[in-house]
């Protein structure tokens, strides 16, 4: 009954609408004897929903670090979700992998709001020319995540793990000089993703988010301002017609694809 309970409340605890889902590590270095703990958070504006550790909602949950990589395990219903031992010293990468979930859509006013936010091009050509409703039709949606976390030196560089959609680090945030800017390559499959809108969410101490809007470049790149001190949220979606191989029998007009990587800046 209280694993049932536990189950329960974590559905409850999910907004209406989904938002952006990240990982949110409680400290983004941790010495080598340290662990790694955080919380899976759905939500808005850099602030949500802690969710439980629930692996009938992810297909993949990992850490890498160098050349090894292992399972994140946690209890059922656990929180924080994220609470295990370095795999190595040097830059941890934990990466996440939802299934789908689905929103529903009872009004053609909150999809037009979504998509422009989002910078979704020709949606609503597209939406029209299949021959969709403009009521009463449903989006599936999948998270991919992931987070660096410095452990002891933090020597060490993301890659890409292989997510459907995926932000790649190409400074390590607690070695490198971030004078420049901080910045990340967005893939979506086996592709780079030229002019794509990247949305970052920053996050000062006193917890105050400011949200700038940036655009990747011919090489799928985008440099992002970071200030010493601060925590990020990086967001981009991707919206496509649904493919058949993935969702199976699932009656969903569209798809969507969420990218996330969170990182920390030292002082």
């Amino acid at each position: 009954m209280r694993i049932l309970a536990i189950l329960l409340l974590s559905f409850v605890a999910l907004p209406v609408q989904s938002h952006e889902f990240w990982i949110e590590p409680e400290a983004y270095q941790i010495d080598l004897d340290g662990r790694i703990s955080g919380e899976l958070t759905n939500g808005q504006e850099f602030a949500g929903s802690n969710l439980a550790f629930l692996p009938q909602r992810f297909t993949r949950f990992t850490v890498a670090a160098g050349l090894r990589q292992g399972n994140v395990e946690n209890r059922l219903g656990a929180r924080p979700a994220l609470d295990i031992a370095p795999l190595a010293e040097g830059l941890n990468v934990i990466s996440y992998q939802s299934q789908m979930a689905t929103i529903g859509y009872a009004q053609w006013a909150k999809f037009v709001t979504f998509a422009e936010h989002k910078d979704f091009a020709d949606y609503e050509a597209i939406h029209d020319a299949r021959g969709l409703p403009r009521t009463g039709f449903t989006e599936g949606y999948w998270r991919f995540a992931k987070t660096l976390v410095g452990v002891g030196n933090a020597l060490g560089r993301d890659f890409r793990t292989g997510l459907a959609t995926e932000f790649v680090a190409l400074d390590n945030p607690y070695t490198d000089d971030l004078s420049n800017g901080f910045r990340v390559r967005l893939y979506y499959l086996d592709d780079l993703r030229p002019d794509a809108q990247v949305e970052l969410f920053e996050k000062a101490p006193d917890g105050t988010v400011e949200i700038t809007l940036h655009r990747t470049d011919p090489d799928g790149i985008a440099t992002l301002p970071v200030k010493a001190g601060h925590s990020y949220l990086v967001d981009a979606v991707v919206l496509r017609e649904p493919n058949p191989d993935l969702i199976g029998d699932a009656d969903i007009q569209w798809e969507t694809l969420w990218a996330a990587l969170t990182f920390g800046v030292p002082e």
